[in-house]
């Protein structure tokens, strides 16, 4: 039996505003993708968040090869099982100081599986992409689970992509001012 899942993408506009400090939570709910706000208690760096949600369309053409094309998501949408999504997290650093030591925290929604390697940001200058297991408590580069084997033996083998709970990107250089990043990552419907 196939199940559907039923998306709320909202296109209202979620505006918080919360202190700025070095690691920002970004987690816009893949049901209500929309604006945060961050910024610090002096008005000194304010970065703006939009998170937007993509489907993949893959068709083919004429001659048999397949075309992969990206249709918004908005409003109320279903998605089925095998449905593969893309989240663009885009930050506008909204002041005139560049904001250093940035983090972005970006959950993996429930009842998805992350994509393997499909994180990006652009610009991508000395920017680290880790990811957590465990809801966010620790990230890192290469993300490991402990495996019995049959011996009894444990060993330690990569964690699969349902294991993922959660993408970090730590910009590696400030965010100018004015200037604006994309950070990326696609996850499959279970």
């Amino acid at each position: 039996m196939k199940r559907s899942s039923l998306i709320g993408l909202s296109a209202i506009a979620l505006v918080a505003s919360i202190p700025f400090v070095n690691e920002l939570p970004v987690s816009a709910s893949w049901l209500n993708p929309g604006t945060k706000i961050a910024q610090n208690n002096q008005r000194q760096a304010q970065m703006q968040l939009v998170l937007s949600a993509d489907k993949k369309i893959v068709q083919k053409d004429q001659q048999g090869k397949e075309k992969v094309t990206w249709e918004a998501l908005k409003g109320n949408v279903t998605v089925q099982p095998g449905d593969v999504l893309r989240y663009t997290l885009t930050g506008e650093n909204k002041s005139d100081r560049p904001i250093k030591d940035l983090k972005l925290n970006q959950p993996v929604p429930q009842g998805m599986a992350y994509v393997m390697s499909s994180a990006a940001i652009s610009p991508n200058a000395g920017t680290q992409i880790t990811y957590s297991i465990d809801q966010g408590k620790s990230f890192v580069a290469q993300p490991k689970v402990s495996v019995k084997q049959a011996d009894g033996k444990v060993v330690m083998k990569p964690a699969p992509a349902e294991a993922y709970t959660n993408i970090r990107w730590t910009i590696g250089s400030a965010v100018g001012a004015k200037s604006t990043l994309k950070a990326t990552y696609q996850v499959k419907v279970r």
